[in-house]
């Protein structure tokens, strides 16, 4: 899988009405370094501390969200509304999902489409970016971080200054919950994909991994020095609790890990603790 930074906007898909300050929404589409097209939106920062203007360098949050998410989900605008009050936010659809192109890969090639908005947030001035991933989301984050690492020759614009990943797994072709089989289902039978395409509105590639990619948990030792929170909920129906410990044993001491009364993802994240994650980021992106 290539690992080089994800391509430009493509400008002439801009929408109307809207603007392109940096204090109204944009919405575009972006092109991947495969060429993959996908659905981005921008929010300005609402943080009253930047009511009258939004320096240029000011934090960017860039959100990843789950397996069959889009950017128009309710879920997916509440976390976007939330983050606005700490920066501006960068939101997308990944591939196969909503109005993006190409198919799902379920966590692997997505980490392009990542790169493709964390650039497009630093070519609109934001000279700080913060990502932040739920559930499959989080999977992509933790292995962006390592892929695209702050300071590596040509990848400069495509990483990160910090990441949070929620509700993310450490390793990949888990089934121990029955979630998760009923995923495994979903992604790996025809019939189950048939749900995907026209249940969820989420387009899954039937091809199987070749070459399998590097793991969440394989990719947490490579993040340092870049900031690192792990949130994961004690009641995840997905992913047990080995997962976020796994990982963050694995960083080393380097990560926050967070435990959280709660279950899985977005739906399962609250205003409070979406907050603490706004204030992290600020913090830890500098």
């Amino acid at each position: 899988m290539s690992t080089t930074p994800a391509g430009h906007v493509a400008r002439s898909t801009v929408r109307p009405n809207f603007e392109t300050s940096r204090r109204t929404p944009l919405r575009t589409f972006l092109h991947t370094d495969d060429g993959v097209t996908i659905d981005s939106v921008y929010d300005p920062s609402r943080a009253v501390y930047d009511v009258s203007a939004q320096p240029a360098g000011h934090l960017a949050f860039v959100v990843a969200h789950g397996f069959t998410g889009d950017v128009d989900k309710p879920h997916v605008r509440r976390v976007v509304d939330a983050f606005a009050q700490y920066g501006a936010v960068v939101s997308f659809s990944f591939r196969g999902h909503g109005a993006s192109g190409g198919l799902s890969t379920v966590g692997d090639k997505e980490v392009l489409d990542l790169a493709a908005a964390v650039r497009w947030a630093r070519e609109l001035g934001h000279t700080r970016v913060a990502t932040v991933g739920f559930s499959m989301g989080g999977s992509v984050v933790l292995r962006h971080a390592a892929l695209y690492r702050s300071g590596q020759e040509g990848r400069t614009e495509a990483s990160s200054d910090a990441v949070v990943s929620v509700s993310a797994p450490a390793r990949w072709y888990y089934r121990g919950t029955a979630p998760m089989r009923k995923l495994h289902w979903l992604v790996t039978r025809p019939e189950g994909r048939l749900v995907g395409r026209y249940g969820f509105r989420t387009r899954i590639t039937h091809r199987e991994w070749d070459p399998v990619p590097l793991s969440p948990v394989e990719a947490v030792p490579h993040i340092a020095p870049t900031p690192l929170l792990i949130v994961h909920g004690d009641r995840d129906g997905y992913f047990p609790v080995d997962h976020p410990r796994s990982l963050h044993e694995a960083s080393g001491g380097h990560a926050d890990l967070w435990m959280e009364p709660m279950g899985h993802a977005e739906h399962a994240a609250d205003d409070e603790l979406l907050g603490r994650i706004g204030d992290w980021s600020v913090g830890a992106a500098g």
